[in-house]
């Protein structure tokens, strides 16, 4: 069964894929129900959601996983951006009142030194707030994980001298139910211009479950009240072609004056081929630096042979989180049931005196 998108209306790059459903009638016992709250900027907006869909989907088997789509206040949008987030998401108003089996919260693009000067900041920590006490599981994905310890645990970012751009090698640093079935050694893109640092999460009592001697700290977890926060620097998510289009976007904020310095390709992600043929550009580019020479960057020789090695890896991480979920609705249910019959029978006693 396929992931199921709540609400009636599909977002159509997924209802392109032909076989995609919206909320049905009759529901199957064993379901999930999750909020994916889509907080990037509107180049990457629709892009973010085909990719958690499709990784979802993939993870999810025959689980039926229903999947009801937010986005915060706050996060500068277009016309067409806020149609779109009118005619697909939910007011995150509703979120309040809501309890879930898990979240899944994006990051963006920061515009602010200081995460707390955000115009979202306030409404961001109110979502991490409200999944402590309403989730069984959050995701933080790059910002958003970068956010979330900072409101827990005034942990800061460190900003690094370059971006963290391309897929690297990760390990995995202990064993964990988040890790079952992952390969020793997995691969994981990054993109970011910050880091947080291995010793002060673990000092505020996270675990870190994969880490990368490029890329530093990439998976880690720390229970919170009722919810296990899922932190991902990296971004296992991405699809084939992201970290290309990007790097794409980069050179044209190069070109338009908007970066003072050439973007680096991203790390272990184009072949020696396609590697050449950006160098050359990237040569004619800094000889000629007009943004129409765009016209000439080497797209068709290189996109359709870009592949994601990560992604079997990212959906085995992503089927053991939605088995925890399940794992968890259980015991939680359970707790109930016995709660419940206790104060049944403490109720009967008090009645017979």
């Amino acid at each position: 069964m396929p992931l199921i998108i709540e609400g009636g209306q599909i977002p159509p790059r997924w209802a392109l894929e032909g076989n995609r459903r919206s909320v049905v009638k009759t529901r199957p016992t064993e379901q999930l129900h999750i909020a994916l709250i889509n907080n990037m900027p509107d180049a990457a907006l629709e892009d973010t959601e085909l990719q958690f869909f499709d990784l979802l989907d993939d993870a999810s088997g025959d689980l039926p996983v229903y999947l009801k789509l937010y986005s915060l206040n706050g996060i500068p949008r277009t016309d067409r951006g806020q149609r779109h987030l009118n005619n697909f998401y939910y007011s995150i108003d509703g979120l309040w009142q809501d309890r879930l089996d898990g979240v899944i919260v994006t990051g963006t693009e920061p515009r602010q030194p200081n995460l707390k000067d955000e115009p979202y900041w306030r409404l961001l920590t109110d979502v991490f707030d409200w999944a402590e006490r309403n989730t069984n599981s959050a995701v933080l994905s790059c910002l958003a994980a970068h956010a979330g310890v900072l409101h827990g645990d005034g942990i800061e970012r460190h900003r690094l001298p370059d971006k963290q751009f391309g897929v690297f090698e990760s390990e995995k640093a202990c064993n964990h139910a988040l890790m079952d079935v992952v390969p020793k050694r997995v691969y994981f893109p990054h993109s970011r211009w910050n880091e947080l640092r291995e010793d002060e999460l673990t000092s505020a009592g996270y675990i870190v479950l994969t880490k990368s001697a490029g890329a530093g700290v990439d998976v880690f977890v720390k229970k919170k009240r009722e919810s296990l926060f899922v932190h991902f620097q990296g971004h296992p998510e991405y699809s084939a072609q992201t970290l290309f289009k990007e790097y794409r976007r980069d050179v044209k904020r190069f070109l338009s004056n908007e970066r003072e310095t050439y973007p680096a390709m991203p790390a272990g992600y184009f072949d020696a081929s396609a590697s050449y043929l950006l160098d050359e550009f990237r040569k004619s580019a800094m000889a000629d630096r007009q943004q129409g020479i765009m016209a000439f960057f080497p797209e068709q020789g290189i996109i359709s042979a870009l592949q994601s090695g990560w992604r079997s890896t990212a959906a085995c991480v992503y089927r053991n989180w939605l088995q925890f979920l399940l794992e968890s609705q259980t015991k939680t249910s359970m707790f109930r049931t016995m709660t419940t019959a206790s104060s049944n029978s403490q109720e009967k006693r008090l009645a017979l005196g």
